[in-house]
């Protein structure tokens, strides 16, 4: 099946998206793990900053990622006319 102009364009932003939030979680995830001795230096609301990724900041961040994706992508598919709306 031979895709149109328009569908590459759309294909290209949605992985160009999806890629940029995938290293976004990659350093939420473990490049603030692997550098924790070094940041439990800095200390936010009374806890080390590697303690506090562990527990909420990288929760947060992924609830983020997500709210992000969806209201990107929602805005994409309707601007590309392959949003699901009502029939």
């Amino acid at each position: 099946m031979q895709l149109s102009e328009r569908h590459e364009e759309y294909w290209r932003k949605n992985l160009r998206i999806t890629a940029i939030l995938l290293a976004i979680w990659f350093v939420a995830t473990f490049v603030v793990i692997y550098f924790a001795p070094q940041l439990n230096n800095i200390v936010i609301l009374g806890f080390p900053f590697a303690f506090y990724m562990g527990a909420q900041g990288s929760l947060i961040i992924y609830v983020l990622i997500i709210w992000f994706y969806a209201r990107r992508m929602n805005k994409l598919d309707t601007e590309y006319g392959v949003h699901e709306g009502e029939e």
